[in-house]
Formats: structure tokens, C-alpha cells, sequence
């Protein structure tokens, strides 16, 4: 369905599990990862469980997702494609343009919501290893309760997020 490789994909214990397991291996405590103000509540939850340092910009006035505050030298970034709670999708020349302006750091797209209102971005992981999209069968799929959600990426990040798996796993 999604045109990748074996080793391009990660399934866990919904994608809760997997976005934990991407702050604690991607991002460096040093280094400020960004998202927007309004979105996903976990983001902020995991940037301090984790100890990072986080920005989260402001919306833009119609509470679209502000991409160029986004853009730039981040220690990396989480953004909710289309955006929760606003239900915003950005373009997929607006994630490209995303993850090219931060090519040091990895652009997470947590794409929860993407069957309901947003062109998928896993497309461009073929192009870009610093990305990771995130889904879960939780929404579209109406399966909350069997707890499934998948990461596909580089097979870079992919091996990361096995490694942060198989060394500790708060979800056991």
C-alpha cells in the first residue's frame, strides 16, 4: 500500500508508543525541537519527560500550522499532519519544504488523521532520511483498543526506534 521496503517500517503499541520512542531517540536535550502551540497534547508531555527543550510557535491568526516558524537549524520537529485539534492539513510542498529547511534534525509527521483530510507524506521518505511518519488504525480505522500504530522512515531512524525498543520500554 505504501510503496516501502520491510526496513523502512516500525509497528508498535499504537502510535502513543512509537512517538515516545522517536523523542527519546531522535532528540538531543541540547538542541530545541519545535511544534505548533496548538496540536497533539502529548508533544509537550513527552519534551519535558524526556528533558528537552522545546519551542511551540503560535498559530497563525487562522489557526493554520505557521511552517516557516517552523523552518530553520531545529534540534528537530513534530507536527500533526492534518493538525490536531484544528483538523488543518499542511500541502505536501509545505512538508517538503518542512524537512528541507531542517536537514540536520528529524522532521516527525504524525499523520493520525491523514485518511480523513491530508496527502500522506510517506512518499517523500524516499527522498529525505531525516523523516519519520507516524500513523495508527486508532482513527480512520476505528481500532483504538487494538493498540496498533506504525513508523515508516529511513531505515536509519527505523533501527533507532528498534534499538530504543529492545534497550527500554515503558509500555510492557
Amino acid at each position: 500500500r505504501y510503496r516501502v521496503s520491510q526496513n523502512q517500517v516500525f509497528v508498535g503499541n499504537g502510535s502513543d508508543e512509537i512517538l515516545a520512542f522517536a523523542f527519546q531517540a531522535f532528540f538531543d536535550p541540547e538542541r530545541e525541537i519545535v511544534f505548533p502551540r496548538v496540536s497533539y497534547s502529548f508533544y509537550p508531555v513527552y519534551a519535558q519527560y524526556f528533558g528537552l527543550n522545546c519551542r511551540r510557535v503560535e498559530m497563525n491568526p487562522d489557526f493554520s500550522v505557521p511552517v516557516d516558524a517552523l523552518c530553520g537549524d531545529n534540534g528537530g520537529v513534530v507536527l500533526a499532519n492534518p493538525n490536531a485539534p484544528t483538523g488543518m492539513a499542511l500541502t505536501l510542498d509545505e512538508v517538503e519544504r518542512l524537512v528541507q529547511s531542517n536537514p540536520q534534525a528529524v522532521v516527525i509527521v504524525d499523520a493520525a488523521y491523514v485518511d480523513v483530510g491530508a496527502d500522506s507524506a510517506v512518499p517523500l521518505i524516499q527522498s529525505y532520511p531525516n523523516l519519520l511518519v507516524v500513523q495508527t488504525a486508532s482513527r480512520s480505522r476505528a481500532l483504538a483498543g487494538l493498540r496498533v500504530g506504525w513508523a515508516m522512515g529511513n531505515s536509519n531512524l527505523i533501527n533507532a526506534l528498534r534499538c530504543v525498543r529492545d534497550c527500554f520500554n515503558s509500555y510492557t
